[in-house]
């Protein structure tokens, strides 16, 4: 068997930046952006922080959502034949945007793995690190934020090792060609991304790197993650990664060259995912430097450009030699564990805001728009002509989905979460999530009395000596749906929870994830002080004095279990009597206003969140309280 001719391109480096969430990743690039002089002198975008993260919600939410790629081009001591580029992929470290990490792997040759100097390896970073050696991606260990107060370098370190070697014995079938020797010399620095410093030398525990750039950081870069490689006698192979648009050239497509030349104005061969081929036309090539692409005449093996001229071109398909067509594989991502049903809204004051977006086409449409980009949700017709079941990889992947409609102006209704289930040899099985939770110890007895009413069970429980304590736990993925708020109110708002998918296991049973009942508006109007003051020691309220409430909207939390219909527009009777307290509202308890999260996780399975640009309000499925009436009796009856 004759042996397949390898070249490399040594002046260019293809590297992911990959963490768990809030490890700093995003800051890093940043960090490297800047220093290597990769903002032009006038850049607005070198006074930001965190310029990588570009959409309005990664910037509220502090996460980064979608995997973005940068040039970098660095000009250190061991570039002596001229700058060397290094395309960085700035990864998700949220579970949810696993498809985002997926495909930000398959355009690398290597991974950054960064861990928290004090959380050490969490579930995304097992996820990531399982994602990266299954393609037999070297891995740099970069210990960031080692000026930490609570920091403990060490044992993070060893926590980090241990994961690799582990996961490498668990994946002994699955990557038979994994280089064990290559993990056991894992090269490892100290890094602080705020400060922009890294170092090889370990630094003592809440100390910055004895180093004040991140040189050594770009000659690991060098030296541990091989250039592109390539066979220079094969024709064009190119890989569809991620989907953008452009005012003036349409659909751009993100791909990465793995062989041949790509060049503006070629024809190629378009391989879609249906496995036909079509000829066309590469009408404009664009690559990348910092954060702006450019136009380039050509591309060849390594590189990771843009491409416009194919409108309806999709991810995962491949271009190749209109002569020599070889398809690449598929991009495969995590099944979907959570769905939820979105339709247009259908509440009494619906499409009272010009311009508002509230056809089920436009809906329809929207939803289609997000499969092109986000192969990680599904969207599935329930036989409703105004409603869909979008099926994602969590919950907070579902809410960002819908949270971007909001802010692009339409009018919909979400449905409260629910699981995706398989029959195995005919019986029900569910997906389960291995749980980390980090909490103070005086919450321990609350955490694990909150995680038992969920059935979750417990498989480790650790303690560093810090006054914080680490569980993990087994846990159905419906037990965590609406469990954020109740953890955050147990351990009074200190303790930090992560989820990562664990598989599926037979159905657990019946959960009980709420105990209140809700508070229903009887009848439409406007809500009135007089009639919130004389409620208000039994519920607490969603809405404000003077708001628009309709029969059948949630307008407030019960203290007890059941549901219970209420007249909050009532008026105070006019008198001709005077009283000292008349008018008088300084005792009503302010109202609570809920978040989408928090709507979603509030919401029973008789219920709905109605999203509008200017409200999120929490409704019953059935409006009419007598129809509700007889829906409750005759699901007693069965």
């Amino acid at each position: 068997m004759t042996a397949v001719p390898v070249a490399h391109r040594s002046e260019l480096r293809n590297v992911a930046i990959v963490a768990h969430v809030d490890h700093g990743k995003t800051t890093l690039v940043d960090a490297m952006l800047k220093q290597t002089g990769s903002f032009g002198e006038h850049d607005s975008n070198s006074t930001e922080a965190r310029v990588m993260d570009s959409n309005d919600l990664e910037r509220e939410k502090g996460i980064t959502i979608l995997a973005k790629n940068t040039a970098i081009s660095y000009k250190g001591k061991h570039a002596t034949d001229g700058p060397i580029t290094i395309n960085v992929i700035d990864t998700p470290g949220h579970a949810d945007f696993g498809g985002e990490v997926e495909r930000g792997l398959s355009m690398v040759d290597g991974v950054v793995l960064l861990v928290d100097a004090s959380e050490g390896p969490l579930p995304q970073t097992r996820f990531v690190l399982r994602k990266a050696l299954a393609a037999n991606l070297p891995v740099i260990l970069c210990v960031n934020k080692t000026d930490r107060p609570d920091a403990r370098i060490d044992e993070v370190v060893a926590e980090s090792q241990d994961l690799l070697l582990g996961l490498a014995s668990d994946m002994a079938d699955e990557a038979p060609d994994l280089d064990i020797d290559a993990l056991l010399d894992l090269p490892v620095l100290y890094a602080s991304g705020r400060a922009g410093a890294a170092s090889h030398n370990q630094p003592a525990d809440g100390e910055l790197p004895d180093n004040d750039d991140l040189e050594p950081l770009f000659e690991t870069i060098l030296k541990h993650i091989q250039p592109p490689a390539f066979d220079p006698e094969a024709p064009l192979q190119a890989h569809v990664t991620n989907l953008d648009a452009s005012p003036f050239l349409g659909r751009l497509a993100l791909l990465r060259v793995f062989n041949g030349t790509l060049k503006k104005g070629q024809n190629v061969a378009w391989v879609k995912n249906d496995g036909s081929v079509h000829n066309v036309r590469i009408t404009e090539l664009l690559e990348t430097k910092a954060l702006d692409r450019v136009p380039t005449e050509s591309a060849g093996p390594g590189d990771i450009v843009a491409v416009a001229g194919i409108p309806e071109i999709m991810i995962g398909e491949t271009i190749a030699d209109p002569e020599d067509v070889r398809p690449l594989p598929a991009i495969t991502v995590d099944e979907p564990a959570i769905s939820m049903t979105i339709g247009t809204n259908t509440s009494p004051i619906m499409g009272k805001v010009k311009g508002h977006k509230l056809t089920a086409r436009m809906v329809k449409d929207r939803l289609d728009r997000e499969l092109i980009g986000n192969v990680s949700i599904r969207v599935l017709d329930i036989g409703r002509p105004d409603a869909w079941e979008v099926q994602g990889r969590g919950e907070l992947a579902l809410s960002v989905l819908i949270e971007n409609m909001r802010r692009e102006g339409f009018e919909l209704t979400a449905g409260k979460p629910q699981v995706v289930t398989r029959i195995v040899d005919g019986k029900t099985h569910e997906p389960y999530e291995h749980l980390t939770i980090d909490s103070p110890e005086e919450h321990l007895g609350a955490i694990t009395q909150l995680l038992a009413a969920r059935k979750g069970r417990m498989e480790s429980m650790s303690n560093h000596g810090t006054g914080w304590v680490r569980m993990e736990f087994i846990i159905p993925s419906r037990g965590l749906i609406g469990f954020r708020s109740e953890f955050m109110t147990s351990t009074r708002g200190t303790g930090i929870a992560n989820a990562i998918a664990h598989g599926y296991e037979p159905w657990a049973g019946p959960i009980t994830t709420r105990t209140s009942g809700s508070i229903v508006a009887d009848r439409a109007g406007v809500a009135t002080p007089f009639a919130m003051i004389a409620l208000q020691e039994r519920m607490s309220f969603f809405v404000q004095p003077t708001e628009e409430v309709y029969e059948g909207m949630v307008i407030g939390e019960n203290s007890r279990a059941d549901d219970m219909d209420v007249n909050v527009t009532k008026e105070k009777k006019l008198t001709n009597m005077r009283s000292a307290n008349a008018d008088t509202f300084e005792s009503m308890t302010p109202s609570r206003q809920l978040t989408l999260e928090e709507c979603l996780e509030f919401a029973r399975e008789d219920e709905c969140v109605e999203v509008t640009p200017e409200k999120i309000r929490i409704r019953k499925l059935l409006l009419d309280g007598n129809a509700r009436a007889r829906a409750t009796s005759r699901a007693k009856k069965q």
